[in-house]
């Protein structure tokens, strides 16, 4: 049934389940949708300060997602030829949680655990400097970070700028650190008994794909730590996780008790679709299905973009995993290296720049048509009768 989001957002406001979780492709609506129930729950008054996402005491929802994110830029001070510096723009959430509670060294661990344990960040303390007008200016503590790496030298490396997965990474540390401590105080039953009152009226945590740069073994890692983490929490606190990792749903529902679960879509119109389904995602919304249908539309309609590629390869990469191949490069037709390097080309976000790879050309869209009807018409995983969705 065709939604906006703000209902979409009643819906779940209105479930009593203390976990919800959501699959939807990228551009679903899903940063959008964590907006949506923030308007509803904790609605910005006249008066109220800038936007300043997951602040811990003056809401009563509390969420990771691409807003978050837009709190940290890099200053690479090329000119200057100074080290490049991670900057946290001025928010309650980030002082909060490191000035106020401490918590760097914790942060730091969650840090090197999911990304590399020699990789260390540093914050800085309070120091003057200058503006561009020559004045002098103070600079707060815990506002910049950088990075070096543990070489196994007598010091470390140099600082330098960090991956744009690694910089998630370091993002999410944060927030899994102030999601711990929220947790830790919550779960004490008495309010009168908490060392702070300012999550008492915390309702809702949104969590919007936290496993973007993160390897498999990592992510079901994750996913396996933050299901435990949920489990501590009392009932009364309830969470909404989005994702469009299909291995990161599939583990969340499986480590979750109390959960309802739900495909996310946005439809042609602009309006969303919100569909209650059970199980994980291959027993429930044929997933495998659903990016087949995804594909099959956008060769129809001429639509064919770069992230088709990645649905394809997702398909390729299931029935490989389905058949027992170990790689699905096996089950490309013809050149099959030639393939493969096409639909990397389109897939990889480690070795090269997504801003780096143009558009699909008519004849590169051509390939996507000859790879699907290669996989439906050679592989029993997509006979008629044997699909296993």
């Amino acid at each position: 049934m065709s939604q906006t989001l703000r209902e979409i957002a009643q819906t779940l406001h209105g479930t009593t389940k203390k976990v919800q979780l959501i699959y939807a492709f990228n551009g679903s609506g899903k940063t959008r949708l964590s907006r949506a129930l923030k308007d509803l729950v904790a609605p910005k008054t006249e008066g109220d300060e800038a936007e300043d996402p997951s602040e811990p005491s003056r809401q009563k929802i509390l969420y990771y997602n691409a807003f978050t994110e837009d709190l940290f830029y890099w200053d690479n001070d090329l000119l200057s030829d100074a080290d490049p510096k991670l900057k946290i723009q001025p928010n309650s959430f980030t002082d909060w949680i490191l000035v106020e509670q401490g918590q760097e060294v914790n942060v730091t661990k969650n840090f090197q655990h999911y990304a590399n344990d020699k990789l260390t960040p540093t914050f800085n303390a309070e120091y003057a400097s200058q503006d561009p007008a020559g004045k002098e200016v103070t600079v707060r503590a815990f506002s910049e970070v950088t990075f070096s790496l543990d070489t196994g030298g007598n010091t470390p490396s140099g600082n330098f700028k960090i991956s744009k997965g690694e910089e998630s990474n370091f993002i999410w540390s944060i927030f899994c650190t102030l999601l711990e401590v929220v947790i830790d105080v919550l779960k004490v039953a008495e309010p009168a008994e908490r060392e702070t009152s300012q999550f008492n009226q915390l309702e809702y945590v949104f969590i919007d794909d936290p496993v973007t740069s993160l390897d498999e073994d990592h992510l079901i890692e994750l996913a396996v730590n933050l299901a435990a983490l949920i489990s501590q929490a009392p009932e009364n606190l309830k969470f909404i996780i989005t994702t469009h990792s299909p291995l990161f749903y599939n583990v969340m529902h499986n480590e979750l008790a109390s959960k309802k679960c739900y495909l996310l879509g946005r439809l042609d119109d602009g309006t969303f679709s919100l569909e209650e389904k059970l199980g994980d995602s291959n027993q429930s919304f044929s997933y495998h299905l659903h990016l087949k249908r995804l594909i099959e539309q956008a060769i129809a309609d001429d639509r064919i973009e770069r992230f088709h590629f990645t649905l394809l390869r997702n398909l390729y990469e299931k029935t490989a995993s389905f058949l027992g191949y170990p790689r699905w490069s096996e089950l490309l037709p013809g050149d099959k290296d030639a393939y493969f390097k096409r639909v990397i080309q389109f897939t990889s976000h480690s070795t090269i720049s997504i801003d780096a790879v143009s558009e699909p050309s008519p004849e590169e869209k051509q390939i996507v048509t000859l790879l699907l009807n290669h996989l439906k018409d050679n592989y029993s995983y997509w006979q008629p009768g044997e699909q296993n969705g």
